[in-house]
Protein backbone atom coordinates (compact mmCIF):
# COMPACT_ATOMS: atom_id res chain seq x y z
CA UNK A 1 0.00 0.00 0.00
CA UNK A 2 1.38 3.24 -0.74
CA UNK A 3 1.26 6.75 1.48
CA UNK A 4 -0.82 8.65 -1.16
CA UNK A 5 -3.29 6.10 -1.57
CA UNK A 6 -6.87 7.41 0.14
CA UNK A 7 -9.18 5.64 2.37
CA UNK A 8 -12.46 6.53 -0.65
CA UNK A 9 -9.97 5.90 -3.32
CA UNK A 10 -7.69 7.70 -5.54
CA UNK A 11 -7.31 11.42 -6.45
CA UNK A 12 -6.51 13.19 -9.20
CA UNK A 13 -4.96 16.80 -8.90
CA UNK A 14 -7.08 19.32 -11.12
CA UNK A 15 -6.39 23.00 -11.25
CA UNK A 16 -7.93 24.11 -7.64
CA UNK A 17 -8.09 22.48 -4.18
CA UNK A 18 -9.86 23.71 -1.00
CA UNK A 19 -9.43 22.27 2.74
CA UNK A 20 -12.19 23.58 3.34
CA UNK A 21 -12.78 25.39 7.02
CA UNK A 22 -13.43 29.09 7.17
CA UNK A 23 -12.56 32.15 9.06
CA UNK A 24 -12.82 32.30 12.64
CA UNK A 25 -14.31 35.50 13.31
CA UNK A 26 -12.57 36.91 16.71
CA UNK A 27 -13.47 36.39 20.17
CA UNK A 28 -15.41 39.10 21.09
CA UNK A 29 -14.05 41.94 23.21
CA UNK A 30 -13.34 41.99 27.38
CA UNK A 31 -14.07 38.39 26.93
CA UNK A 32 -12.88 36.25 30.01
CA UNK A 33 -11.03 32.43 29.12
CA UNK A 34 -9.66 30.15 30.79
CA UNK A 35 -6.74 28.92 28.92
CA UNK A 36 -3.37 27.66 29.25
CA UNK A 37 0.13 28.43 27.65
CA UNK A 38 1.11 25.54 25.28
CA UNK A 39 3.91 27.16 24.18
CA UNK A 40 6.57 30.13 25.71
CA UNK A 41 9.40 31.29 23.52
CA UNK A 42 11.95 33.55 22.27
CA UNK A 43 11.19 34.80 18.73
CA UNK A 44 12.40 37.54 16.03
CA UNK A 45 10.84 39.69 14.07
CA UNK A 46 12.27 39.99 10.62
CA UNK A 47 14.66 42.78 11.82
CA UNK A 48 15.85 40.49 14.28
CA UNK A 49 14.06 41.96 17.15
CA UNK A 50 13.28 39.46 20.15
CA UNK A 51 10.21 39.30 22.11
CA UNK A 52 8.17 36.22 24.03
CA UNK A 53 6.17 34.35 21.91
CA UNK A 54 3.14 32.22 23.82
CA UNK A 55 0.63 30.59 22.22
CA UNK A 56 -2.70 30.00 24.48
CA UNK A 57 -5.12 27.80 24.16
CA UNK A 58 -8.23 28.03 25.81
CA UNK A 59 -10.54 26.10 27.28
CA UNK A 60 -13.63 27.30 28.13
CA UNK A 61 -16.12 28.70 27.85
CA UNK A 62 -17.26 25.97 25.40
CA UNK A 63 -17.92 28.46 22.46
CA UNK A 64 -14.08 29.04 22.15
CA UNK A 65 -12.67 25.55 23.55
CA UNK A 66 -9.41 24.74 21.96
CA UNK A 67 -8.95 27.74 20.06
CA UNK A 68 -5.55 29.33 20.39
CA UNK A 69 -4.62 33.06 21.06
CA UNK A 70 -1.05 34.48 20.21
CA UNK A 71 0.51 36.64 21.88
CA UNK A 72 4.04 39.07 21.79
CA UNK A 73 5.64 40.01 25.04
CA UNK A 74 8.71 42.43 24.07
CA UNK A 75 10.27 42.56 27.18
CA UNK A 76 14.02 42.94 25.66
CA UNK A 77 13.98 44.61 21.65
CA UNK A 78 11.76 47.53 21.32
CA UNK A 79 8.75 47.04 19.66
CA UNK A 80 9.01 48.52 16.06
CA UNK A 81 5.92 50.31 16.17
CA UNK A 82 5.29 51.27 19.74
CA UNK A 83 4.61 55.32 20.57
CA UNK A 84 6.72 55.05 23.55
CA UNK A 85 8.98 51.66 23.51
CA UNK A 86 10.04 51.89 27.06
CA UNK A 87 6.47 52.21 28.27
CA UNK A 88 5.43 49.01 26.04
CA UNK A 89 8.80 47.14 27.14
CA UNK A 90 7.70 47.71 30.86
CA UNK A 91 3.68 46.93 30.30
CA UNK A 92 5.44 43.40 28.61
CA UNK A 93 7.76 42.36 31.84
CA UNK A 94 4.64 43.51 34.08
CA UNK A 95 2.65 40.94 31.98
CA UNK A 96 5.22 38.66 32.36
CA UNK A 97 5.83 38.61 35.60
CA UNK A 98 1.75 38.44 36.31
CA UNK A 99 2.05 35.02 34.11
CA UNK A 100 4.97 34.18 36.13
CA UNK A 101 3.14 34.81 39.12
CA UNK A 102 0.41 33.20 38.86
CA UNK A 103 2.25 29.72 37.64
CA UNK A 104 3.97 30.09 40.60
CA UNK A 105 6.74 32.58 40.38
CA UNK A 106 9.46 30.07 39.59
CA UNK A 107 10.65 32.24 36.69
CA UNK A 108 11.20 35.78 38.40
CA UNK A 109 12.92 33.93 41.36
CA UNK A 110 15.60 33.18 39.39
CA UNK A 111 15.96 36.92 38.12
CA UNK A 112 18.12 35.98 34.88
CA UNK A 113 16.41 35.90 31.39
CA UNK A 114 14.14 32.68 30.91
CA UNK A 115 14.91 30.59 28.29
CA UNK A 116 12.51 28.82 26.30
CA UNK A 117 12.63 25.64 28.60
CA UNK A 118 12.62 27.64 31.62
CA UNK A 119 8.98 29.07 30.14
CA UNK A 120 8.06 26.07 29.37
CA UNK A 121 8.54 24.94 32.67
CA UNK A 122 7.22 27.77 34.67
CA UNK A 123 4.40 28.98 32.66
CA UNK A 124 3.64 26.44 29.95
CA UNK A 125 0.23 24.19 30.94
CA UNK A 126 -0.63 26.52 34.17
CA UNK A 127 -4.49 27.36 33.76
CA UNK A 128 -5.11 31.36 34.06
CA UNK A 129 -8.31 33.43 33.26
CA UNK A 130 -7.35 35.58 30.54
CA UNK A 131 -9.06 38.71 29.10
CA UNK A 132 -9.73 38.90 25.42
CA UNK A 133 -9.74 41.97 23.42
CA UNK A 134 -10.16 42.10 19.53
CA UNK A 135 -8.07 44.44 17.47
CA UNK A 136 -8.78 46.13 13.77
CA UNK A 137 -6.22 47.42 11.26
CA UNK A 138 -6.62 48.12 7.80
CA UNK A 139 -4.72 46.21 5.17
CA UNK A 140 -2.06 48.54 3.69
CA UNK A 141 -1.60 46.22 0.09
CA UNK A 142 -5.72 45.97 -0.27
CA UNK A 143 -7.22 48.14 1.92
CA UNK A 144 -9.43 45.05 3.73
CA UNK A 145 -9.90 46.02 7.55
CA UNK A 146 -8.67 42.79 9.54
CA UNK A 147 -9.20 42.02 12.73
CA UNK A 148 -7.88 39.50 15.48
CA UNK A 149 -7.53 39.01 19.45
CA UNK A 150 -4.99 40.44 22.00
CA UNK A 151 -5.06 39.20 25.20
CA UNK A 152 -5.16 42.43 27.90
CA UNK A 153 -5.24 41.06 30.78
CA UNK A 154 -4.62 37.72 32.93
CA UNK A 155 -5.96 36.79 36.25
CA UNK A 156 -5.28 33.88 38.63
CA UNK A 157 -7.70 31.03 38.20
CA UNK A 158 -9.81 30.47 41.17
CA UNK A 159 -9.59 33.16 42.92
CA UNK A 160 -7.68 37.14 43.70
CA UNK A 161 -4.22 37.16 45.38
CA UNK A 162 -1.72 40.53 44.89
CA UNK A 163 1.01 40.21 42.38
CA UNK A 164 3.53 41.80 44.87
CA UNK A 165 6.08 43.61 41.94
CA UNK A 166 9.57 42.56 42.79
CA UNK A 167 11.50 46.16 43.81
CA UNK A 168 14.74 46.32 42.29
CA UNK A 169 17.35 45.05 45.27
CA UNK A 170 20.81 47.46 45.85
CA UNK A 171 22.63 44.89 43.69
CA UNK A 172 20.08 44.11 41.10
CA UNK A 173 22.01 45.62 37.61
CA UNK A 174 20.01 46.92 35.08
CA UNK A 175 19.38 45.55 31.55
Amino acid sequence: MSFWNLSEGDFEVTDKFEMGGGELTPIPNNTQCLAYIDEAKWDQDRDQNSFISLRWTILGPVEYKNRKIFQKLWVKDDNPSAKDPDKKRDKAKRMLFAIDAFAGGKMAAQKLEPTDEIMQQCIGGKQMLIKIMVWKMKDASTGETKEGNWISGVERKGGSQPVIERKPAMNDVPF
